[in-house]
């Protein structure tokens, strides 16, 4: 049974950081993790993806230069820290895993989600 399970959520003013937190049940080194966000009223929306074992990321066009996605295999934990917060990126952020070593933009690639940690930012 794979469990995710993400924290670090919260409320931040608009240009602050915060640093999400997704833990794994499964030893995770192999499998490419992903976060996506859903805001209010809107389709969920790709973040960011690590691969397995060659640690290649990608993220998405309104996040980069912002977020970075890493993870710390020891801990099967994926982290997103987030940086320059603006209001827009209010959202429910999810955790995902994939079965394989790669990742992708499209929520099919990921069989497994976490719960979601609510940010929210203010102006």
């Amino acid at each position: 049974q794979v469990r995710l399970v993400e924290s670090g959520g919260g409320l931040v003013q608009a240009g602050g950081p915060l640093r999400l937190s997704c833990a794994a049940s499964v030893r995770t080194s192999n499998y490419g993790m992903a976060w996506f966000r859903q805001p209010p009223g809107k389709e969920r929306e790709f973040v960011a993806a690590i691969s397995g074992s060659t640690d290649i990321t990608m993220y998405g066009d309104s996040v980069k230069g912002r977020f970075t996605i890493s993870r710390v295999n020891a801990k099967n934990t994926v982290y997103l820290q987030m940086s320059s917060l603006k209001p827009e990126d209010t959202a429910v952020y999810l955790c995902a895993i994939s079965s394989t070593w790669s990742t992708g933009r499209a929520m099919a690639n990921y069989p497994y989600w976490g719960q979601g940690t609510q940010v929210t930012v203010s102006s």
